[in-house]
């Protein structure tokens, strides 16, 4: 019998216990240092994401700091944070194609140094064109395509 697949708005609002935060393990902290860490759940970050006002950004590690800030959490984990960030522009860009208006802006979510992230729907094409729309300017260093300046334009949220 042929699995079902999910769809990307199931995956959002399947939150699988979480949020949780945990002890940073011995492993974690060469990396991460000690305390706490958030695993989000889904549905957090998108609601993130979709506070954040046309013209303005959000990297992924300040979404990172909004959630651990939240949780009373050293940090935000950096994985399931940038999972969950794709899974949601995925959930916007299905609503999108439907003609939907009214969708978290997934564009103005950036990796971290500014850069457009090439997982989201269309690709760094159709983010860069979004952006573009919004006023940011974009650069391409080697392989990556960076907002310029972006720093100047992060939301607070």
């Amino acid at each position: 019998m042929a699995k079902l697949k999910i769809s990307w708005k199931e995956k959002l609002e399947d939150d699988k216990d979480l949020p949780k935060v945990i002890k940073i393990n011995e492993k974690m902290s060469k990396r991460w240092g000690r305390g706490t860490c958030v695993i989000p759940a889904p549905r957090e970050v998108d609601e993130i994401m979709s506070k954040i006002p046309k013209g303005k950004l959000l990297t992924i590690n300040e979404i990172r700091k909004i959630l651990a800030k939240k949780h009373n959490a050293s940090i935000g984990c950096p994985i399931t944070t940038g999972i969950f960030a794709w899974v949601a522009a995925n959930v916007a860009g299905e609503a999108r194609a439907e003609g939907k208006k009214r969708i978290t802006p997934y564009w103005r979510t950036l990796k971290t140094g500014g850069i457009l992230n090439e997982k989201y729907p269309g690709g760094i094409e159709d983010q860069k064109k979004l952006l573009q729309e919004e006023g940011h300017a974009i650069t391409q260093k080697g392989k990556k395509f960076v907002v310029i300046d972006f720093e100047k334009n992060l939301a607070k949220l």
